[in-house]
């Protein structure tokens, strides 16, 4: 007579005592939970995040010449790719004074890109640009330059990057320029009929 089979049971558990069982000691038992009654005299308090005054309705009255454009990495190398000159090609892109700005985050990500981004890291420490220093920890630059145009709505976002884009979209009045046909283009700002076109 051969040995009998046996079937294993799959994801069997040991069964654990409840906190609240009448089986443990006083000590050891979890005590209920007492629910406080709310007194309905009280004033309820809500954080409402407060309206930038910056803002008629969606068209940003911050934005005029000469215009900020805070640079994303990729959209460097892009235009180096194009054969663009970045300050020439967003003047006539806006045809107005363009004063390109690079924070720490994207200087960062360009120098450790490493020497096959060598002409773009020597395009971001043209004199022309102008740099902004980064006070918060890490180096990822969309968190940073999402961060800094929620706070501060007075510059245009230049970048190709689609998950970046996606964002600055659903912040109220802030542009983003990209490069389409070997030129640069402007978006236009979302929810913006009346206003002019940038």
């Amino acid at each position: 007579m051969g040995k009998q089979k046996k079937t294993r049971k799959y994801a069997t558990m040991k069964r654990m005592l409840s906190l609240r069982d009448q089986r443990l000691k006083e000590k050891d038992r979890l005590k209920p939970k007492k629910k406080e009654k709310k007194d309905p005299s009280v004033l309820k308090e809500r954080e409402v995040p407060q309206h930038p005054s910056c803002l008629f309705f969606q068209y940003n009255t911050q934005l005029g010449p000469p215009y900020h454009i805070l640079v994303d990495t990729n959209f460097i190398n892009f235009s180096i790719k194009a054969k663009l000159d970045l300050v020439q090609s967003m003047m006539d892109c806006l045809y107005a004074k363009c004063i390109p700005c690079i924070t720490d985050c994207v200087m960062a990500e360009i120098e450790k890109l490493g020497q096959k981004y060598r002409v773009a890291l020597r395009i971001a420490k043209d004199p022309r640009f102008e740099r902004l220093p980064c006070t918060h920890k890490g180096t990822y630059a969309d968190d940073c330059l999402v961060q800094r145009v929620t706070q501060h709505k007075c510059y245009i976002v230049a970048t190709v990057d689609r998950d970046l884009k996606r964002r600055i979209r659903k912040i109220p009045g802030v542009p983003i320029m990209y490069i389409s046909n070997h030129r640069y283009n402007i978006e236009r700002m979302p929810d913006d009929y009346g206003a002019p076109r940038f």
